[in-house]
């Protein structure tokens, strides 16, 4: 059969269940849920697939709110990610309600083709983006240890292809003072809170030489009981970024020190815990962009080359695109004037061109891998990157 017979297949599956996944897609949006919390969420994409004829283990590779769902049982795998937790307050702000979504068109497109093109499709639901990391909790536990290349589409203003992102590592922060009445016996207390603001003046003053492209952010999560306590508890949250591993364990190792500071210079003890997984660098392959870029083209949607994309932001696919050859393009629909993590951007999740969005990001995902499967020189190439991983 043809490529373009087979994408013709695929386009026609996307047509049939075109209600199904919108519904999803809204569902998804109507009950958002936190970083391993995302019981529901998974269940209904679970549910869908698995309805639909797909082979489903759930609470996969020892995660519970993970799946893995496959069909055919070629040699040549290709893993689609979806993704499905939300964001604290604010629900889908991050449109992962559309990236899931479009996964899952994705994999009902390619199920229907699997057998003529030697392809294992597995949609692996990834949970905990926003917060801990899933997609590393499953490459350590092995679950693309078969996997000849990685995929997904990303909520987005404009559609993008090629984007980078930013290495990044989360710390919960603590200090540990001794509280006393702030009036009468202030010498009595050590100031957790003091032992903050000289952290935060230290990594403010470090921002002058701060590695090229680092990026420090954080909060106070607690600062204290009442103006007349010296506080002897102040917690904090904070993400240090940097444009590679490298580049983070150097920022890190910088940061450190200043939290150490304020701990040296009050007397109040610090603690710092490392909140889930460090995000690696994004470093999708650019063959396989090209054919997504064809695709999405053909669908006639306007890729634009100059958009930020993830730049400034962070995604555990980066740990994924440093083992298995990815790609992690953004689907765009129009947003007004507003941006992602902002509640604004939730309103917008379930609007006709984010519907539009699973539909095509879902189509475009079939087509590119219908691409790499039948065309010598990709299928080749992702197969050799597959065994050399496998003889290390």
């Amino acid at each position: 059969m043809s490529q373009e017979a087979l994408r013709e297949r695929a386009r026609s599956v996307v047509t049939r269940r075109q209600d199904d996944v919108i519904a999803l897609s809204h569902s998804l949006h109507a009950e958002p849920e936190l970083a391993y919390e995302e019981h529901r969420s998974a269940r209904k994409i679970a549910d869908l697939v698995e309805a639909a004829g797909l082979r489903v283990t759930r609470g996969a590779h020892g995660l519970d709110t993970a799946f893995e769902a496959t069909a055919g049982d070629g040699d040549l795998v290709i893993a689609i990610t979806a993704e499905y937790d939300a964001l604290p307050g604010i629900g889908h702000a991050c449109g992962h309600n559309v990236n899931g979504a479009s996964a899952v068109t994705a994999a009902l497109a390619l199920a229907e083709v699997a057998d003529e093109l030697g392809l294992t499709v597995k949609l692996l639901g990834t949970p905990a983006e926003e917060y801990g990391g899933g997609k590393v909790d499953l490459l350590n536990a092995g679950a693309f240890d078969d996997v000849a290349a990685a995929m997904m589409v990303h909520a987005a203003p404009t559609d993008g292809v090629g984007m980078t992102s930013l290495a990044i590592g989360s710390w919960k922060v603590r200090y540990t003072g001794r509280t006393s009445h702030a009036a009468a016996m202030p010498h009595k207390g050590i100031n957790a809170a003091d032992a903050m603001m000289i952290a935060q003046v230290a990594i403010g003053a470090y921002r002058q030489q701060m590695i090229p492209g680092g990026v420090v952010h954080g909060i106070v999560t607690h600062g204290g009981e009442a103006p007349n306590v010296i506080p002897g508890l102040v917690t904090a949250d904070y993400d240090c970024r940097a444009e590679s591993a490298d580049d983070l364990a150097e920022l890190q190792a910088r940061v450190r020190a200043c939290f150490e500071a304020g701990a040296l210079a009050t007397g109040a003890e610090l603690a710092l815990e490392a909140v889930g997984n460090d995000y690696a660098d994004l470093r999708q392959d650019l063959r396989m962009c090209g054919v997504y870029r064809e695709s999405v083209r053909d669908l006639g949607r306007a890729v634009d080359e100059s958009a930020p994309g993830m730049r400034g932001g962070s995604t555990d696919m980066g740990n994924v695109s440093h083992l298995v050859p990815t790609i992690h393009p953004t689907i765009g629909y129009d947003c007004g004037d507003t941006i992602m993590h902002n509640p604004e951007f939730t309103r917008y999740g379930t609007s006709a061109g984010a519907d539009r969005a699973v539909l095509d990001g879902g189509l475009a995902m079939a087509w590119t891998a219908i691409g790499l499967a039948t065309d010598e020189g990709h299928r080749a190439r992702l197969l050799a990157r597959l065994a050399g991983r496998r003889a290390t």
